[in-house]
Parts: structure tokens; sequence; C-alpha cells
């Protein structure tokens, strides 16, 4: 019982939490859009399932609160498919309909007759809320915070490994990374570990001068911060946390929110980049995570958070700032998974207005559900792999053949 309690506490409603804000802010989006275009709105719900509560506010909007806290809806007026972009033969019926019950003048109010820009607003302002909270997060723990970071310092050169054979040494200290300059050796990690077979150029200061170096990293066991065991790039080089190594850099308004910015636009320069060498063969997709996997890390979080917490005030303001960073960083994720181009997502609704515009007549109702088919397929194709992906990482499968070897 205390282990199905702690599993509860530390796995499932963080999960839940962090998954449900990400989500509705995500649907927020497109509500306040179709708010500011004059677009009608029938319902807005926080949650799935029955509802604990619902209420109609002046506008007509009835707001509910679900009873399954995993993220939200927004439905607009006239919405009885999951496009949002119906056909002529649709757009006709609805017509009718609309004028006969509410008069000419109401089709101004409908979503499916407003201008293509309008519509594109809308469809775009679900990733696009996604990616102002990331930035509002970003930016609000920079300049609450700031941000500490520790010098690339070198403690050991691993030996018969690509940073060996390069010439590295103890004690350089890493100032560039391909032209980029290095403030933290948390960067250079990251520009390793997916850059398998890939040279790096690198800058480092030794004994007052500067060496240019040349390594290429190889696939090996890379551990995370929670304590996984990934198979990522390496160079085989150990970095040294010595204390005149750490600062921490104070922002002021402006330069926080340019920094969340940047942050935000590294994590999808980060998310392109790999999706790409996958593509090509050159990274294996075991990096790509989904429910569960996302369970597990904000699970293994809260349990982080909960042994390096000497108190119970301590805690709660390390989980909250865990929380927050972690909801930042997977709302950039969900922001621009919903920016590809595939029917069903966002992106796809802006392919179909895109072709709209272009042809001066919506897509065809069969065109369009051949689409959503193939859009409904990968979709769920890519959730079954990421959730293939987690079961092995938990390592399931290990656990079932144990029972009955």
């Amino acid at each position: 019982m205390l282990g199905l309690l702690a599993n509860l506490l530390f796995y499932i409603i963080p999960f839940l939490l962090i998954v449900g804000v990400v989500v509705t802010i995500h649907e927020f989006g497109h509500f306040l859009a179709g708010k500011a275009v004059g677009a009608k709105i029938d319902q807005f719900s926080i949650g799935f399932g029955k509802p604990i509560a619902h209420w109609v506010d002046r506008s007509g909007v009835e707001w509910r609160l679900g009873w399954l806290p995993i993220g939200g809806f927004v439905r607009f007026a006239g919405d009885d498919n999951a496009a949002s972009v119906p056909d002529t033969d649709d757009l006709d019926a609805l017509r009718r309909e609309v004028v006969t019950r509410e008069g000419e003048a109401a089709l101004s109010q409908y979503h499916q007759f407003k201008p293509i820009w309008q519509r594109a607003i809308i469809s775009a302002a679900g990733p696009v809320a996604n990616f102002v909270l990331s930035i509002a997060i970003f930016a609000g723990v920079l300049l609450a915070l700031g941000e500490p970071i520790a010098a690339a310092r070198i403690a050991a050169v691993v030996p018969n490994k690509p940073a060996a054979r390069a010439g590295f040494q103890s004690g350089d200290l890493i100032v560039q990374v391909d032209g980029r300059p290095v403030r933290s050796f948390d960067t250079v990690k990251q520009l390793i570990i997916l850059r398998t077979g890939v040279p790096i150029n690198f800058v480092v200061e030794r004994g007052g001068r500067q060496v240019l170096l040349t390594a290429t990293p190889v696939r090996g066991p890379v551990t995370d911060a929670v304590g996984h065991v990934h198979q990522l790039g390496t160079v085989g080089i150990q970095f040294a946390d010595l204390p005149q190594d750490r600062k921490v850099i104070r922002y002021g308004p402006v330069e926080a929110l340019g920094a969340g910015v940047v942050k935000t636009a590294d994590v999808v320069q980060t998310t392109v980049y790999y999706i790409g060498r996958m593509i090509t063969g050159r990274e294996t997709a075991e990096q790509i995570s989904g429910p569960l996997g996302m369970a597990q890390i904000s699970g293994d979080l809260a349990k982080q958070t909960a042994d390096l917490s000497k108190d119970i005030p301590t805690f709660a303001i390390n989980a909250l700032l865990t929380a927050l960073l972690l909801v930042a960083n997977i709302s950039v994720g969900i922001g621009f998974l919903n920016l590809m181009p595939i029917p069903v997502l966002d992106g796809g609704h802006l392919l179909f207005y895109a072709y709209e515009a272009v042809a001066r007549r919506p897509l065809a109702a069969k065109v369009q559900a051949a689409g959503y088919r193939v859009g409904l397929a990968l979709v769920l194709g890519l959730m079954l792999f990421a959730t293939w992906n987690d079961l092995q990482r938990l390592r399931v499968f290990n656990f079932i053949g144990g029972l009955f070897s």
C-alpha cells in the first residue's frame, strides 16, 4: 500500500499536472485567438470525462472541469469534425442551418466563415501559446534565481577515446565549440551527445594560450541528470567542478526575456537537429519518449528533489522549480509537434488553409478524409513507437520474461 501511494505521489500526480497544464495552455491559446477575431465558442473544458463542475459565462461559453486532468479542449460553434476545415458541401449545409436558425448576420461569428488568415491565426495560436509559456517560465526562473553555470574545465581525459586522440589535456578550459562561445560544461555536453560521427572543433585555453582541437564523438554510455544511462555521443572527457569556476549570472527583465527566447529556440533547434539525424539514419530513435517516459522523468525528478531537500519548505520550493522547468521543456515539444504539417494537428490545419488560399476553395472532402486517416495513423504510430521505447527503457519486457523463466 505504501509503495502504491509513493508511486501515486511521485509519478502519476506530477505527470497529470504537468501534461494538464501544457495541454490546457495550448487550448487556451486557441480560445484567446478565437475570442480576438470574434469567433463563437460553445465550450472550453479543462480535463476530460464527466464534468465535476461547469458553468456558462455571459458570452455563452460553457466552462467545464473534467474529472480526468490530462488536458482540455475548446469547441467552436459549428465544429462537427476534428478538422474544423469543412469542404464546400459541408459549408453550404452549415450556412443554410445557421441562416435559418440565427439569420445572415450570425455567419460572421462562425469559425468556418472567417477569413483564411483569421482561421490560420486560431490554429497557430495553440503552439504559439506553448512557446510563450516556455519563454515565460525560462525568463521568470532566470529573473528570480539567475543562471548558475560552471566553466567547461577538463578534470580528466579517458585514454584511447576521441578526446585523448585529439590532444585534450587535464586542466584545459573549453571556450568555443564549432565557433560558438561556451560558458558552461552543460553546453558542451548538449553539443556532443547528438553529434556521433560528426567532427567538432574545440578551442581550449591552455597555459595562457588558445589551442584548436578536433574530436569526433563516438557512441557510448551517457548518464543523465536522474541517473538514466543512454547510448549517445561522447568524446571521453570528465569535467571538473571547481568552486572558482562556478558563478551565477543575473538578469534584468529584458535580458531574462531574451534569454528565455534563446532557451526555447535552442530546444526547438536541438529537436529539429535530432529528427534530421534520425531520418538520415545517423541517430537512433531511442530518445523519442511517450507518456510513460514523461511520467518516469517527472517521477524520478520528484524523487530526486525529495532526496535533496532537507525539509518540507525546501522541498516545496525545489519541487515547484523542477516542475516549472519540466513544463517549459515539454511545452516546447508539444508546440513544435503540433506545428508539423500532419492532418489532425494544427500544422495540418495550416496546410489545408494554405491550399484553400491558393485554390480559392477548401480541399475536397474525400482528400481531407484520406489526409486525416493518414495523419491519425502517423500520430498513433508515433505514440505506439514512443510507448515501445518507454517499455524497453523501463525494462518491462525483461520483467515479464523473468516471470516465466
